[in-house]
């Protein structure tokens, strides 16, 4: 009886214990819910009250305890009672919307701010009111009540109360512009840009420039100041010096505290910009892995030693000179034989099974150096900020000569990485999903509006993708808005045509070859100057699914031409097969980007060489340059959604008064049909929208007097399916009459003379 009972004892409490530990999670969940319920209800009862108390200020309410509530009111605050019953209607408005998980961004500084501008306009009611008696304004309820009436007793202690009265003023004033962000310095800003439209010389918007050498006075003597001291960055496509006092050296960029840089009034500061600090790693790491490396060449026979280290904020480079190995002659003599540069490269998997590396990669040899680059991953990867590479004195330079300047990250060694759009022309990025495409064009796209206004820069933007871009809506760089409608971005590329032949006639009045020739005549004669524009184009797979054929001509025609006009292409694709990226596109964009691929047939088809498919994701990339030998490794800067929303909302600003523009490519099809009725054959055979399509198929059948597919096919250079489906169109219309047995052509119903319209 005793062993029964003991073991019931037993059981039971595993049973309480179990039973315990559900009843737990359940009742936290109870509490949760009433929690979240009591905030609600008290909340709602909070507005409730507001509106009760509104009513009874203005009297439309009346009743004992209405009346009670209001004398008192007005007894505190006086005529800031409105004040007060409005400020409890928003706090319980936001406590509804938190329970209702409605994202309401309140810094406490600006509700802390509403509360002290609240109480110091108080006495200010009270001061300049036309009463002597102060205690009969407050039991009439006028003025600032006693909350009003004391804080300006204790001011009048120090001060007069005309005196107080404005100091008040003045702290109601500063506590409102701090609560509600009101922008104060908007007009200024719009006065600056008044003046750079009147003067594009004397207040162009450049970059911070550093001064670097001497100076020189208007008769050509050079001034060296006292104590100067001349800056010498190193090339973008200069490697870093190779250590030869030492046997090894760790390179790692040691970058100063970087000066503060002057921007002109109307480009956003770099304070928008968030600051992103880095850790080197430690030597013991570094040494670790250059014995493994060393003893894993070694172990298969190589000799080699690691002569030079780079730290990056995501790769470390080891730089392996080869070595000699012993090898008997022919007569049994010992010969000394280099190690090949293939033996290093073949042992790629086996480094990284030695050194625990998820990928590596090798850089067989690195361009300008005689060792071989072995790229191991950090254990922990650096973010990169775009800030720390705006303020390098590497893009400074860059951007001094080049407004189309953008930044790229940071190398192996941790240099900052610049280039330009203008120079490329265009731009290639490939790769996979969350490999860091998306931010690399956030990254070109917020350097370039942070360098440039609306009058020197315009943007195109498209995404398929309908999520990644449309941040940038009602920028006033942008033309019209981020396009995401398939059908809507074919005739956003063939308006970026006619723009581009628009300019090139331009140019041949004026006898120019380039742009900056044509805006150097146009501010001479005091006329507006053309605008760069770069057109972002987020996803090119699924445009090429859509329109193959009308999509590759048009971007080619595009990128073969529209260098000299200042129209630069930024196009993505996480797809970097041969039907998306065809031979024809990849021939006509130099300047590639690979982040990581799938496989190396991916890899050869974006650089024309392995190397992609090893990268690490989240911002590595291979940095194709069109005057680079080959590929150079870089980590993207990353743009967060705070910094962008910080930077598009400055410009959003300081253009409040000027109206967004619509799209230019937004004409009417009775306008468009005009301009390709009057267009040449090379222009119109980019033009081919069903309205015009039609409407040339018309004019075609109407010339030869007969009508078939092939015809169509011939004179308009279209396929099959798209010219019998015109022509089944046009037999709806009554232009032709019904398909003929054997193959005939098909009759023209409509003579000569008759007009397109007639019959449309």
């Amino acid at each position: 009886m005793t062993k029964s009972s003991s073991r019931s004892k037993s059981d039971a409490k595993p049973k309480a214990k179990a039973k315990a530990a559900v009843s737990e999670p359940r009742r936290r969940q109870l509490r949760f819910q009433f929690g979240a319920r009591g905030r609600e209800i008290g909340g709602l009862l909070l507005l409730m009250l507001a509106v009760l108390l509104l009513l009874a200020l203005s009297g439309l309410t009346r009743g004992s305890l209405s009346d009670w509530l209001t004398d008192r009111l007005y007894w505190l605050f006086g005529w800031g009672a409105f004040f007060f019953v409005l400020l409890l209607g928003a706090i319980g408005a936001l406590i509804i919307a938190r329970t209702q998980n409605i994202v309401m961004v309140t810094p406490w500084r600006s509700i802390i701010a509403l509360e002290v501008a609240f109480f110091a306009s108080l006495p200010v009611l009270h001061a300049f009111a036309a009463y002597e008696d102060s205690w009969r304004m407050i039991q009439q309820g006028l003025g600032g009540g006693v909350g009003g009436w004391g804080l300006l007793t204790i001011g009048e202690m120090v001060f007069s109360r005309v005196v107080t009265g404005f100091l008040y003023l003045i702290m109601t004033i500063v506590a409102l512009t701090i609560g509600l962000r009101l922008p104060w310095l908007t007009w200024y800003y719009r006065l600056k840009i008044w003046l750079v439209r009147r003067r594009p010389i004397d207040l162009v918007a450049t970059p911070a420039a550093i001064e670097v050498g001497p100076s020189a006075d208007p008769s050509g003597e050079e001034i060296v100041p006292p104590q100067q001291v001349t800056i010498k960055p190193r090339k973008l496509d200069q490697a870093p010096v190779q250590a030869t006092q030492l046997p090894l050296k760790v390179m790692k960029q040691a970058e100063p505290k970087p000066p503060k840089i002057k921007r002109e009034r109307v480009l956003p500061e770099l304070d928008l910009l968030e600051v992103h600090t880095s850790d080197s790693i430690v030597q013991e790491e570094i040494k670790h892995k250059q014995d493994v490396i060393e003893n894993t060449l070694r172990q298969f026979g190589l000799e080699a030693k690691v002569v030079r280290v780079s730290q990056g904020p995501a790769v470390t480079q080891y730089g392996v000179e080869p070595g000699y190995i012993e090898r008997p002659g022919p007569e049994g003599e010992v010969r000394k034989q280099k190690v090949r540069v293939a033996q290093i490269s073949s042992l790629q998997n086996d480094l990284a099974l030695a050194l625990s590396a998820p990928s590596l990669r090798i850089e067989a040899p690195v361009p300008g150096q005689s060792f071989v680059g072995i790229e191991v991953p950090n254990d922990s990867v650096e973010m990169v900020g775009l800030r720390g590479v705006l303020e390098s004195e590497a893009f400074g330079k860059l951007k001094a000569k080049a407004p189309l300047a953008f930044a790229l990250g940071r190398d192996v060694s941790g240099a900052a990485i610049s280039a330009d759009l203008a120079s490329m022309p265009h731009i290639l990025i490939a790769g996979t999903t969350g490999s860091g495409k998306s931010v690399c064009i956030n990254t070109m796209i917020m350097t370039l509006i942070m360098n440039n206004t609306p009058e020197d820069l315009r943007l195109v933007m498209i995404d398929p993708k309908m999520v990644e871009l449309i941040r940038y809506n009602g920028l006033p760089h942008l033309y019209g808005k981020v396009e995401t409608e398939l059908d809507r971005i074919v005739s956003v590329l063939r308006w970026v045509t006619r723009e581009m032949d628009t300019r090139y006639k331009k140019f041949s009045e004026l006898g120019v070859r380039h742009v900056n020739e044509y805006n150097e005549r146009m501010i001479e004669k005091g006329e507006d100057k053309l605008p760069f524009m770069a057109v972002f184009i987020d996803e090119l797979s699924d445009l090429m699914m859509s329109a193959p054929v009308e999509i590759e001509k048009t971007l080619c025609r595009i990128a073969q031409m529209a260098r000299a006009t200042g129209i630069h292409l930024v196009v993505a694709t996480q797809r970097p097969s041969t039907d998306v990226v065809t031979g024809l596109i990849k021939a006509n964009f130099p300047a590639r980007i690979a982040f990581a691929v799938a496989s190396g047939v991916d890899s050869r088809v974006i650089l024309d060489g392995v190397g992609a498919e090893t990268l690490l994701g989240k911002g590595d990339m291979l940095f194709l340059s069109p005057t680079a030998n080959g590929p150079q490794r870089v980590q993207g800067c990353y743009v967060g959604e705070r910094e962008i929303d910080r930077v598009v909302d400055f410009w959003h600003q300081l253009y409040a008064d000027e109206a967004h523009e619509a799209a230019p490519w937004e004409a009417s099809r009775v306008q468009q049909l005009g301009e390709i009725a009057q267009a040449s054959p090379a222009t119109a055979m980019f033009e081919d929208n069903d309205e015009v399509l039609l409407a040339r198929a018309i004019e075609v059948v109407k010339k030869q007097r007969h009508a078939s597919a092939s015809l169509l096919q011939r004179k308009m250079n279209l396929g099959f399916p798209k010219a019998a489906s015109l022509l089944d169109q046009m037999e709806q219309m009554g232009v032709v009459g019904p398909a003929e047995q054997a193959g005939r052509t098909r009759k023209v119903l409509i003579g000569p003379g008759d007009e397109v319209e007639e019959w449309m």
